[in-house]
């Protein structure tokens, strides 16, 4: 799905590999916020892989978080997390 490799997609896509738990924290901070968004697991993606390694100047930095509007979010706490969606009621997590 070339879509997803984009720094400008049509929805939230979320980067993450299954033995992170900052993804695992940005996963249930979109989920209690409601944000709909796309996971995208680099493991075993190539492409996935190649385009975090991009944006990331040569790190396959997770979660790494892009959105519609062309921003990028690189392992974020649940503070920035909440800055960039200030109507959250969502607490820590």
């Amino acid at each position: 799905m070339p879509y997803l490799y984009t720094l400008n997609p049509s929805q939230i896509v979320m980067y993450v590999t299954e033995s992170c738990a900052d993804c695992v924290r940005a996963k249930k901070f979109f989920e209690a916020k409601g944000i709909p968004h796309v996971r995208v697991g680099i493991e075993g993606d190539e492409h996935a892989t190649e385009f975090v390694m991009r944006v990331n100047h040569g790190f396959r930095s997770v979660p790494t978080i892009v959105f519609p509007d062309g921003s990028i979010l690189v392992e974020p706490g649940w503070d920035e997390l909440n800055k960039k969606f200030p109507t959250s009621d969502a607490t820590a997590g």
